[in-house]
């Protein structure tokens, strides 16, 4: 007996502690988001030479669009379900594999339609990273940093797309239209190694201190309750709560389905912009998406010391703030200045990615652990059928009306949503006897 207590105290003693795992375990996800979204944006990059090359149409384009954003919608509860049954490390790793070897087979495409079938498997398992998003923030975070965590989690979406001009265009450079799609779809693999190596839930982790498991399960919420698929969606739709989420994440999501697929098409298009040029100015909307995922969590913050809100009203007033700015992209329809329309767009991706954030801190801020992952994959099916929706329509008009009246429509879609927002999910005031 006294035997195993030393080789308990050995092994105590040999393990290495890290102070502040949980945000190292945040930066090791908000990498595999980063690479999401890289692979994810080279096709509205490397969009114009494929429609040259491929011989693809504008309407063909938002089909391939709309394949991946139709897997992306059916598939978000499903991978949320997923993730909640069989944990997070294994779900979201198999779902990384898939995409990063749908990037690949990128390469070998032929026509429209091999890139729409190509998509369609890449959206499927790309859709495991909003859910993925909430599980994160939900195992790793108590209740008071939770918002704060869902702002810097907020920037892994926006900084792979941040990145992704510069990074296809110079593997573009370097290998060719083919050679981009594959050298993307490799770095989405070592990332997967990354995350098998290090990643484990925060009660299994060999880094974790004792001081910090507790403070990360303060809230003493009750373990996950893990439900079959169909009764998981059905408690969900029963809860008011879901659609002053849903909603407002539908009438969001359109904004960012332009920046990630067709802002590079429209600089082509609307101010004669070459691939260079293109990823010279694309990546400045989702630098200030960074931005704006970072002040979300804080600006919650201030509305508490300002205001005296509470937790979840400083999260909705910080949405509201966010729809406000979202104006900005309907003044895109009256400027001819190109380094205006960046400036505007970027304030658009701004004001984007604060809703974002805190929608996802809605739902952790709301719902319990065993459902966190599944409601954040409804939440996005909804936001992905209005992406879905708009691209389409994008690609039957654009053509003919130009893009102007829609970008007059996506200002002022979220401050519709703002309202639904703040009816369902506000806290009100109890009222004076």
């Amino acid at each position: 007996m006294s035997q195993g207590i030393n080789n308990e105290m050995a092994a105590s003693k040999s393990r290495r502690i890290v102070k502040k795992l949980r945000w190292w375990m945040l930066v090791l996800f908000l990498f595999g988001v980063t690479v999401n979204y890289i692979t994810r944006n080279s096709l509205g990059i490397l969009a114009p030479e494929l429609k040259t090359s491929l011989g693809i149409t504008t309407e063909q384009y938002s089909w391939i669009v709309g394949a991946f954003q139709l897997a992306y919608t059916i598939f978000q509860p499903l991978c949320g379900w997923l993730i909640d049954v069989i944990g997070l490390k294994v779900g979201f790793m198999v779902c990384a594999i898939i995409w990063a070897l749908a990037c690949i087979f990128h390469a070998g495409a032929g026509s429209w339609v091999h890139l729409a079938i190509l998509r369609f498997t890449m959206g499927a398992s790309e859709a495991a990273a909003t859910p993925a998003n909430a599980k994160t923030i939900g195992e790793w975070f108590p209740k008071s940093e939770r918002p704060v965590a869902a702002g810097w989690a907020g920037v892994g979406f926006s900084i792979g797309a941040m990145l992704a001009p510069p990074i296809i265009y110079f593997a573009h450079a370097s290998f060719g239209w083919q050679g981009a799609f594959m050298f993307t779809g490799v770095l989405a693999l070592l990332w997967v190694i990354l995350w098998w190596a290090f990643y484990h839930n925060p009660d299994k982790h060999p880094n974790l201190s004792k001081d910090e498991l507790a403070f990360i399960q303060q809230d003493n919420e009750p373990p996950a309750v893990k439900l079959p698929f169909f009764t998981a969606l059905k408690t969900v739709s029963k809860n008011k709560r879901f659609y002053g989420i849903a909603i407002p994440a539908f009438m969001a999501e359109p904004a960012w389905a332009v920046l990630s697929f067709w802002v590079p098409l429209y600089l082509a298009k609307e101010h004669g912009m070459d691939l260079k040029q293109i990823a010279m100015f694309a990546w400045l909307p989702f630098l200030a998406a960074d931005l704006g995922s970072v002040a979300s969590g804080y600006l919650t913050k201030l509305y508490t010391r300002w205001f005296g809100c509470s937790r979840v009203n400083s999260v909705i007033a910080s949405s509201v703030t966010g729809a406000f700015l979202m104006i900005s992209l309907a003044i895109v329809a009256i400027t001819r200045d190109p380094y205006i329309t960046i400036v505007l767009i970027s304030i658009g991706g701004f004001g984007h990615q604060i809703i974002s954030c805190m929608l996802s801190a809605l739902v952790v801020e709301s719902f319990d652990k065993g459902q966190m992952a599944t409601v954040n994959g409804m939440r996005g099916s909804a936001a992905w059928i209005a992406s879905f929706l708009f691209s389409l329509l994008i690609g039957v008009t654009a053509d003919k009306i130009g893009f102007n009246p829609l970008f007059i429509a996506m200002g002022f879609f979220d401050l519709i949503g703002a309202f639904f927002l703040v009816a369902f999910i506000a806290e009100r005031r109890a009222k004076r006897a």
